[in-house]
């Protein structure tokens, strides 16, 4: 099979008529024609159609060493630092057509299936843990270009630092019992972006867990018996591109995944009930580097395309003579600058571990992690700031074909853009600065791999001074001349 179409991969979704439970209803239609999918549905259709385009079909995939079909670059394990430059050319080519917005595109969890498959040795060897079926799995994942969304987080019943879930009571998502054909998985687990809109769900416990019976990870299509996805509200309110050029093409939805009683067959179990490889495996396998890599090429394409707009905006109503606008701007361009400067850093600093896998330095990349959850935020700030009032100053595509669309052509257009131009540039600026969907975008950037405070004291646990201090202890040591 290979790489897919765009319209394969809505074939397919729409084939496997998930359970999933949107504003109390269990949804009956196809996904790709419901309000809160077909946007988003769509965009990702087009990213599987890149695949396919001549022009860059060598960026966009590579040949199957099992089957010699072209498969996606994504799932390219990476044997040189070319190789991981092959991958970053690729996500930013999916990145520039969804200006970045889509967090869970397919190269995501393709790079984090790939990063575990290449790592699986790992589990060799260890009780409840089955490399050879995450090997397998990859390879179907690769050849047939499944696309995955996942789930790890338990539900926020209780974050105190010491609570202990009641045995008897337990809401996260657990194993209950095991039998001839599997394992059978009750409870439930947060948050699984594009639920119900991929092929498979993808489950692994986070580093940490306290009960065997809730260290796993397995893979099941997202039609499996008992699995049910729940949505919270839709931002995608209209379909218009004008109204809402972001949230009505790349609104990600978010769900509770709700397992009952389902069963996850053996071959689709990659370990289970086993704590201390639900801690190691992740850390101690390619998963942070390449993961990490993916998420920080993406990164970069926003903030161009954040750059790109604010730019515009000054240059439209004509602002850029200030000093105080140009020190704004700057401050894109240095993030901008500074997380490019990571990435590429990780390339050319990447190493080989001991399966011949190039890993990128995980240093610069733990470095962007803890950078860009704060650039965010503050891009959109600065958004709001150079936009102030042209934010709010924002009628609809309608009022353009109204009676009153003179007065608008008159009273809001910019120094270098006609009304509708105008309006329709600042509308962009809404939806990414201030609409529901914007507001989700800096939440989701904010915590995209956690909690900030808790990534800055693992990057000050992990980080080497040694070096640095004999330096210093070297200095003070020396003879006064």
């Amino acid at each position: 099979m290979g790489a897919i179409t765009g319209a394969e991969y809505i074939r397919r979704i729409n084939h496997l008529k998930p359970n999933v439970w949107f504003e109390g209803k269990q949804i009956s239609e196809n996904l790709s024609s419901h309000p809160a999918f077909k946007g988003v549905m769509k965009s990702q259709a087009e990213l599987y159609d890149l695949q396919h385009d001549k022009t860059i079909q060598n960026k966009m995939t590579f040949r199957s060493p099992k089957t010699g079909e072209r498969v996606g670059m994504s799932y390219l394990i990476p044997k040189t630092k070319e190789d991981l430059v092959k991958r970053r050319n690729m996500i930013q080519e999916w990145a520039k057509s969804t200006a970045g917005m889509m967090g869970r595109s397919p190269d995501y969890m393709n790079t984090v299936i790939t990063a575990l498959a290449s790592s699986a040795k790992l589990l060799n060897g260890k009780k409840n843990c089955f490399p050879d079926h995450l090997i397998s799995f990859y390879e179907k994942a690769r050849d047939q270009d499944l696309s995955f969304t996942h789930t790890f987080i338990n539900p926020q019943v209780n974050r105190s630092q010491f609570y202990l879930e009641d045995e008897e009571e337990m809401t996260a998502a657990r194993v209950i019992k095991e039998n001839e054909d599997g394992i059978v998985v009750k409870g439930a687990r947060l948050l699984a972006t594009q639920g119900g809109i991929t092929d498979e769900l993808f489950v692994f416990s986070a580093p940490g867990s306290l009960y065997p019976e809730q260290a796993f990870a397995f893979s099941i299509p997202s039609n499996t018996r008992g699995l049910s996805f729940v949505c919270r509200e839709s931002f995608a309110y209209k379909d218009s591109s004008f109204d809402y050029p972001l949230s009505s093409r790349f609104e990600e939805m978010d769900t509770i995944v709700v397992f009952d009683h389902v069963l996850v067959p053996w071959e689709r179990v990659f370990f289970y009930n086993n704590v201390p490889a639900s801690s190691s495996f992740f850390i101690e396998s390619a998963f942070i580097p390449l993961a990490l890599h993916q998420v920080a090429s993406r990164q970069v394409v926003k903030t161009e395309f954040i750059l790109g707009l604010v730019q515009m905006i000054v240059d439209t109503i004509q602002i850029g003579e200030y000093q105080h606008v140009q020190e704004k701007v700057s401050e894109i361009i240095v993030g901008l600058e500074t997380m490019r400067s990571f990435l590429i850093r990780s390339e050319v600093e990447a190493e080989r571990d001991q399966w011949g896998v190039m890993r990128p330095a995980q240093p610069p990349l733990i470095a962007a992690i803890n950078t860009f959850p704060r650039l965010y935020p503050r891009f959109a700030e600065i958004i709001q700031q150079l936009g102030a009032s042209g934010l709010m100053l924002i009628p609809s595509e309608k009022d353009f074909q109204s009676d009153i669309k003179e007065e608008l052509h008159v009273y809001l257009q910019g120094a270098t853009r006609e009304a509708r131009d105008r309006v329709k540039l600042f509308r962009l600026a809404w939806d990414l600065s201030m609409s529901s969907f914007g507001s989700r975008q800096t939440l989701y950037e904010r915590f995209f791999f956690g909690d900030p405070v808790r990534l800055a004291s693992h990057l000050y646990n992990a980080y080497d001074c040694d070096e640095y201090m004999k330096r210093v202890e070297q200095f003070l040591n020396k003879e006064e001349e």
